[in-house]
């Protein structure tokens, strides 16, 4: 285990637009606004489409990740995660978990790690930025290179 006290420093409420893609949005905002560590608490959204982590094949290894995707349509989406530097790619890595609900299918839910979407209607996100310490996220070679999230020096 591990943990560090951190500073907090700005707030945003960032708001998407119909037909984003959310990652890319979110990368935008970064960018635009200088976050390069936060976190986000709660969001809420609409997504077209969306992409998360999961199979339906059984696992050669159950402790090794899965990288496969679970693709679902026209879901409402509940989610939060991270926001960290990744020093090797140079560019802020969000680390986002969602719950989803099927509209089409009395809301059947899905739960996982968040590869991909794109906005339908809304969707309604606060950000908090970490002034110190800086957050990193890096892969771990003896865990499969899985990118988890270091503390850097403080600002």
């Amino acid at each position: 285990m591990r943990s560090h006290e951190i500073v907090l420093g700005r707030s945003f409420v960032v708001v998407f637009d119909h037909g984003d893609d959310f990652y890319t949005a979110l990368a935008e905002f970064c960018r635009d606004n200088e976050v390069r560590a936060g976190f986000i608490p709660s969001f809420v959204a609409g997504f077209g489409e969306v992409d998360l982590v999961g199979t339906c094949e059984r696992l050669d290894n159950p402790d090794a990740p899965v990288w496969s995707k679970v693709q679902l349509r026209n879901v409402e989406a509940f989610g939060g995660g991270t926001l960290a530097y990744d020093p090797g790619r140079g560019e802020v890595t969000p680390h986002i978990h969602v719950a989803v609900g099927l509209k089409e299918q009395s809301a059947t839910g899905y739960t996982s790690h968040l590869l991909g979407a794109r906005v339908q209607f809304l969707t309604e996100m606060i950000v908090t930025e970490i002034a110190a310490p800086d957050l990193l996220r890096t892969p771990q070679s003896d865990l499969f290179d899985v990118p988890l999230l270091r503390f850097g020096l403080p600002r």
